[in-house]
């Protein structure tokens, strides 16, 4: 035993002398336990209000929001929803710029924001732990590809199913944030792609998606979310998306896309209220799968015009118009819309 010490001991003077430690494993040798397992890493950049846990009485939900200017008519329902409790903010870059603005919208316990730049810090129950005790969560915007590298299959995708589907707290996105809360999604892995690539090759290299195995929103399993909608114009990226659901996996997906300066809001109802200064669009795969839908070949979706039916409904402060989800068949506020793509190029009836 006496000699498993100095080794260990002599170990940990190597790193300190020659290389850093921060990316080594370092075992005890008579034990075999990974010392690393047991670091408690605290991923927090900065915290307002009271540090103190509170428990508050939540309802739950699911707030999408399309990018650019954040919408305060929706950050105030996410906050309401907390009842008051304490709101964890997630991100992979950036500031805690987020702590002050959220405070002082509303009225809660404290405003906390977590940097989760690697699968370790992602794993560790410091990190865990603050997000299971928040009474409402809020992903800001950056790459969404960082997240699904760092938090998949992690204690970070594990808290915020168990917040949204157990706990009943409302989760928050914006941008990227927004992007991956659908249960199909757009994973960004080889970077973004723009309409008239995917329409020109539904199997760009760029065109990557996943599906039912990150986070769990009630209404969402088989819908993709697209944000940014205005800027640039994402339709059709967001009608090749489905044409690929539908052509992969046999499913008759649907999709829910955000302008900027816009949020869809959705209830424990599945009623998705629509907040800001722009539209939201609720897609669905009207009738069969596209005629065409190959490598290296323009999509040919038409279906007699009718391929994807969309409901389109205008923001306002109070979020008064509204698609409701658990059937995608009603509305109020908004107006049907078709789109079909001829041979590579995105078309809209009415």
């Amino acid at each position: 035993m006496k000699n498993s010490h100095i080794s260990l001991l002599a170990s940990i003077l190597f790193c300190f002398g020659i290389t850093s430690c921060e990316n080594q494993e370092i075992t005890e040798p008579s034990s075999g336990i990974n010392l690393n397992a047991k670091k408690n890493i605290d991923a927090s950049i900065g915290i307002i209000g009271d540090p103190d846990n509170v428990d508050t009485n939540t309802s739950g939900g699911t707030l999408l929001m399309g990018g650019s200017t954040d919408v305060d008519a929706a950050m105030l329902w996410m906050l309401n929803k907390s009842g008051g409790g304490d709101i964890v903010v997630l991100r992979s870059t950036g500031t805690d710029a987020y702590n002050q603005y959220l405070f002082d919208l509303g009225s809660v316990n404290s405003v906390e924001t977590l940097l989760i730049d690697s699968r370790e810090k992602a794993n560790s129950v410091t990190v865990e732990s603050t997000i299971r005790n928040a009474e409402a969560v809020f992903i800001a915007g950056g790459d969404q590809y960082n997240y699904v590298q760092y938090w998949k299959d992690t204690k970070v995708e594990d808290a915020l199913n168990y917040l949204r589907n157990i706990k009943n707290v409302v989760i928050g996105g914006t941008s990227a944030g927004c992007a991956i809360q659908g249960g199909i999604y757009f994973d960004a892995m080889n970077g973004t792609i723009r309409s008239e690539e995917a329409l020109r090759n539904p199997y760009h290299k760029n065109l990557t998606l996943q599906k039912h195995n990150f986070i769990d929103n009630p209404y969402l399993r088989n819908v993709i979310t697209d944000t940014h909608y205005d800027d640039p114009d994402r339709r059709g990226r967001h009608v090749t998306f489905l044409a690929r659901i539908n052509e992969d996996w046999d499913i008759r997906g649907k999709g829910i896309g955000v302008d900027e300066r816009t949020a869809v809001c959705i209830d424990e109802n599945g009623k998705a209220r629509v907040f800001g200064e722009g539209y939201a669009f609720f897609l669905n795969q009207y009738f069969k799968g596209p005629e065409r839908c190959q490598p290296r070949r323009s999509l040919d979706w038409y279906r007699d015009r009718r391929a994807v039916e969309a409901y389109k409904v205008l923001g306002n402060s109070s979020g008064t118009n509204y698609f409701m989800l658990d059937r995608w068949t009603t509305g109020s506020g908004g107006e049907w819309q078709y789109y079909y793509v001829d041979r590579g190029r995105l078309r809209i009836s009415y």
